[in-house]
């Protein structure tokens, strides 16, 4: 077997030719083959004599096939900017491996917004819109937050301004970068609630400067958000009970939730908002329900809750392994505990609340069988009683907590 193939992956900017430092330069040169987007191999036209690819249609399914056809040939990839930055670097580096890339860096469009804007780096929040849903951006803002978001195309900007009306941030500040370090790069400024420009040139990048209108919900980074951030019927986790919930099942970035009995998804909705890498399906058998789960996820940012529609235990066939489960109802359900168990992956959390005497049998069986923490939370709420003001107390709610073995 002959020596692995490597890939030169090489960032160009929008300026082209004339913005590639030389190992960028050589490394288009040296190339046989080079793969892009059409943008990104017309700026290189006429530089190398390398066979010039656009990528297949579409391209993830096709890059295995692709770079084993290309196995003996030295290959080229272009990127928009910097390639491991929402670009196609790190989506090679999953497909042939990071040992097979060489990978050779320029500026990203978040870089060169930042330094025309004097925004530092570290101090901005950046949501990718390409092929990613706009709502996204709901997650982020906040009062004096910087966000840039990576336009789709040209209607972007205007899409932009219409979600921060709608969130209550149409006093928020936009600029829209156009073609950033062309030639003919290009400004527009404006806020959000004001905002005439028309559609520009497709490659831009939106900078929001936050900023709330009187009365606008501002909304936590800790889990707890109010219940009315939520459209429910009432069968909802309430804000200290899910504050607990929460705490025990304790998000990590990348893991994956399952929400059994999710009701209107708020515990899926916050653990999603943890993290922008956390992942999330939400199992609902009614689909009022369900469908009010997809809305308060746009809502509050987390759009990519999958919702499961189904009845457990037998809805759970098939899902992916989970790293936590919450069972939030349902938990009297034959089947659904043991399965629940039986599909979380060593070292995972499982987390089940009670609220009826039934439910709280099978946690304390549960407990029993495979040990935990047992919490019994009461919460009283402050209300009219009469001409005064009384305590109007909520139905305790048992917690249980527990952590499956590494070792079963």
């Amino acid at each position: 077997m002959g020596p692995v193939q490597t890939v030169t992956v090489v960032g160009i900017g929008a300026d082209g030719w004339a913005g590639l430092a030389e190992p960028g330069r050589a490394a288009v040169r040296a190339a046989e083959v080079l793969l892009g987007g059409p943008r990104q191999l017309d700026l290189v036209a006429g530089h190398t004599g390398a066979d010039l690819r656009p990528w297949p249609s579409p391209m993830l399914p096709a890059l295995p096939g692709l770079f084993a056809e290309l196995a003996d040939r030295r290959v080229g990839v272009l990127a928009s900017g910097d390639p491991m930055f929402h670009g196609i670097g790190a989506t090679l580096a999953r497909v042939l491996g990071p040992d097979r890339l060489r990978v050779v860096a320029h500026p990203s469009a978040v870089s060169l917004a930042c330094a025309r804007l004097g925004w530092a780096v570290d101090g901005v929040e950046v949501v990718s819109a390409v092929a990613r849903p706009l709502a996204r951006v709901r997650r982020v803002l906040a009062p004096g937050a910087r966000v840039l978001v990576l336009s789709e195309d040209a209607a972007t900007p205007a899409a932009v301004a219409g979600l921060l009306v709608d969130a209550g941030y149409g006093a928020s500040a936009m600029t829209v970068l156009a073609r950033l370090g062309a030639p003919d790069e290009r400004a527009g400024q404006g806020t959000a609630h004001g905002w005439v420009h028309p559609p520009g040139d497709p490659l831009n990048v939106v900078a929001v400067a936050c900023v709330a209108d009187p009365g606008a919900p501002v909304r936590a980074e800790v889990p707890g958000l109010p219940d009315d951030a939520y459209d429910h019927d009432g069968q909802l986790t309430k804000r200290e009970v899910r504050a607990v919930t929460l705490a025990h099942l304790g998000p990590r970035p990348g893991e994956l939730l399952w929400d059994v009995g999710a009701g209107n998804g708020s515990v899926a909705i916050e653990w999603l908002r943890a993290h922008r890498t956390c992942r999330a399906l939400a199992v609902e058998s009614t689909e009022p329900r369900a469908a009010r789960i997809v809305v308060n996820a746009e809502t509050l940012g987390v759009p990519a809750l999958t919702v499961v529609r189904g009845t457990a235990p037998e809805a759970l066939a098939g899902l992916p392994t989970p790293d936590a489960v919450f069972i939030g109802g349902g938990i009297t359900t034959p089947g659904v505990l043991d399965t629940c168990w039986a599909a979380l992956r060593p070292g995972g959390r499982l987390v089940a609340n009670a609220v009826t005497l039934e439910a709280e049998a099978l946690v304390l069986a549960g407990r029993a069988a495979h040990g935990g923490d047992l919490t019994r939370i009461e919460v009283s709420r402050a209300a009219p009683l009469g001409g005064f003001t009384g305590w109007r107390p909520a139905m305790p709610v048992t917690i249980w907590a527990v952590r499956k073995p590494q070792s079963v």
